[in-house]
C-alpha cells in the first residue's frame, strides 16, 4: 500500500520545485527500540504562539530554546506569517516576534536561528521583504526586529533563502538562497541559487552562484557548516552528475568544489534541509530524503558520510519496515563519542516519523516512533535535534499535537 503525503511546504508556497515525497507503508512491526520517554513541552496552536515548526532549534547556556514556526502569529498570511519563539527553562513558551509580511517585513521563517553573545537572534525568511523574495533578519533580546537585507534588489543577489545562517567573529552572516544568482542550466530555467554573505552594515555579497551544469549543484536548501580553516560545506537538492544533488565545499577564497554527486541509487538522492555535521578529521555527515533501498518507490533515504577527499559511505539505509524510519528531511547531530542522532519524516510503527540513533559502528536504534496526527506526541518531525549535556534530545514535529499544528518535544534517556 502506498500513501501520499502533503508536498513539502516549499511546494505549497509555489516555489515551483515540486518534489512530492511518497511514503510507503508496509507490515507494521515492533519498533527496533523504544527505551526513551517523550514529553510534549508545547503543542502549537497556529495562534499567537506559532504553528508548523519545521526546523531545528538552538539552545543557550541557560537551557532556553529558540526557534521559528512557519505559520501562526499575526493573521496576515492566511495561516499567519510565522514567529520567532522562546521556550525558557521554566517550560514557558512565547513568541518573541511575529512576522507581518507587510511594509518590507519577512514572511514564513523556515530555518533555525543563530545566537550571538549579546543574545540577539539571526535568521532568514523565504518570503516577504521589500521585494517579496525573502529576508535576513535580526531579533533583539527585547523582541525588536530589524530586516538586515531584502532579497530581490537585483537579478543576481538570490531569492528565497530557506537556510540557517553561520555567523563569524566579525558579525558577518553566511547562508544560501534556493533560487537566484547567475543563469541556471545555460539559461534553461530559474537561477540555481547562491551562497551569500551579509556584513554588519547589511551589504550583501554573492560568494558563489550555482550553475547546474558540468556536474555543479543546484537549488541549495540546506545551510552551511564551517571548518576551523574558514571553508564552508553544504548540500544542494538538485544538480550534480546525475541531477540527484551534491555535497560541495566553498573555500575561504571563494572556489567551489563538488565533493560528491549522488546517483539516486543506493548512495542516496535529494539531500534536503539538513546542515552537515563535521568531525575533527573533516568527514561530513548528513542525510538524503530519497535513494537507498527501493522499498519506498524511489528510496526511503540514507545517512551518509563523505570524506574530505569526496569518498561517500552509506552508514544506514532506511526501509520503513519493522518500525524503521523513512525519508529524513533534516540533518544529523553528532556526540563526542561519534554517535549520530536524527529524525525521519515518515516510517516508524505508525508511519508518522521517528527519532533514531546511529552508533559509530553504524548500528541503528529507533529511540522513539511518533503516533501520528491523532496522538498528543506529534507527527512528521522535520527537524534537526538539539542534545543537552545529560543526553536529552529536543526537537519539533511539523504536525500533530493537541491542535494539529505541531509540537516541541523532549526525549529523555
Amino acid at each position: 500500500m502506498m500513501t501520499t503525503i502533503q508536498p513539502l511546504r516549499i511546494c505549497l508556497r509555489t516555489l515551483g520545485i515540486a518534489l512530492t515525497i511518497m511514503l510507503a507503508s508496509s507490515v507494521i512491526g515492533m519498533p527496533l527500540a523504544q527505551a526513551q520517554t517523550l514529553d510534549t513541552l508545547v503543542s502549537f496552536s497556529d495562534h499567537a504562539d506559532g504553528g508548523l515548526p519545521a526546523v531545528g532549534m538552538i539552545r543557550d547556556a541557560k537551557g532556553n530554546l529558540y526557534g521559528t514556526t512557519y505559520a501562526g502569529g499575526i493573521p496576515n498570511c492566511s495561516f499567519g506569517c510565522g514567529v520567532v519563539f522562546e521556550l525558557n527553562n521554566d517550560g514557558n513558551e512565547a513568541a518573541l516576534y511575529a512576522f507581518t509580511g507587510t511594509n518590507g517585513d519577512g514572511d514564513g521563517p523556515d530555518a533555525s536561528l543563530v545566537l550571538d553573545a549579546e543574545g540577539n537572534l539571526y535568521g532568514t525568511t523565504p518570503f516577504g521583504g521589500a521585494f517579496g523574495e525573502g529576508t535576513v533578519f535580526k531579533v533583539g533580546k527585547g523582541g525588536k526586529e530589524t530586516v538586515l537585507y531584502s532579497f530581490g534588489a537585483n537579478s543576481g543577489d538570490g531569492k528565497f533563502p530557506y537556510s540557517s545562517l553561520v555567523r563569524d567573529a566579525k558579525g558577518n552572516l553566511y547562508g544560501t538562497s534556493l533560487y537566484g544568482g547567475a543563469d541556471c542550466n545555460n539559461g534553461g530555467g530559474p537561477a540555481c541559487g547562491t551562497i551569500f554573505k551579509i556584513d554588519k552594515a547589511g551589504k550583501e555579497t554573492v560568494l558563489y552562484s550555482f550553475t547546474g551544469v558540468n556536474g555543479d549543484g543546484s537549488f541549495p536548501l540546506s545551510g552551511l557548516v564551517q571548518d576551523a580553516s574558514g571553508n564552508f560545506y553544504g548540500t544542494t537538492w538538485g544538480g550534480g552528475d546525475a541531477a540527484f544533488g551534491t555535497v560541495y565545499k566553498l573555500s575561504k577564497e571563494g572556489k567551489e568544489t563538488v565533493l560528491y554527486s549522488f546517483t539516486g541509487q543506493g548512495d542516496g538522492a535529494f539531500p534536503y534541509y539538513g546542515v552537515l555535521a563535521i568531525d575533527a578529521r573533516g568527514n561530513l555527515y548528513g542525510t538524503t530524503a530519497r535513494g537507498g533501498s527501493n522499498v519506498c518507490g524511489g528510496g526511503c533515504g540514507v545517512v551518509f558520510r563523505v570524506s574530505k577527499t569526496g569518498k561517500e559511505e552509506v552508514l544506514h539505509t532506511f526501509t520503513s519496515t519493522n518500525g524503521d524510519g523513512a525519508n529524513p528531511y533534516a540533518g544529523v547531530i553528532r556526540d563526542k563519542d561519534g554517535n549520530l542522532y536524527g529524525t525521519t519524516f515518515g516510517g516508524g510503527d505508525f508511519l508518522s516519523g521517528t527519532v533514531f540513533e546511529l552508533s559509530k559502528t553504524g548500528a541503528e536504534t529507533i529511540l522513539y516512533t511518533f503516533e501520528g496526527p491523532d496522538g498528543p506526541d506529534g507527527s512528521q518531525p522535520h527537524c534537526s535535534l538539539v542534545r543537552d549535556a545529560k543526553g536529552n534530545l529536543y526537537g519539533t514535529t511539523q504536525t500533530g499535537g493537541e491542535f494539529d499544528f505541531g509540537t516541541l518535544f523532549k526525549l529523555t534517556p
